[in-house]
């Protein structure tokens, strides 16, 4: 599973750089994003509605949100 890590970033640039990186990756294939981003969460509940993509998890993972996402396909 690949994890992007995008701590540290605000809205809209975790999902932008998450969205870049989806693109790498076979349909059905998982990434894991970690944000600190407040609004980390319902945004990327929206981007997968958006895109079709399958939102698996969202989990604290220390300081920071653990996003699992399932490439559509």
């Amino acid at each position: 599973m690949k994890t992007l890590d995008l701590r540290g970033l605000i809205c809209p640039l975790p999902v932008l750089r998450a969205n870049k990186a989806m693109r790498d990756l076979a349909a059905g294939e998982v990434m894991r994003v970690l944000a600190d981003d407040p609004a980390a969460p319902a945004d990327f509940r929206l981007y997968c509605e958006t895109t079709g993509h399958r939102l698996v998890e969202i989990a604290n993972d220390d300081n920071a949100v653990a996003i699992v996402i399932a490439k559509k396909g």
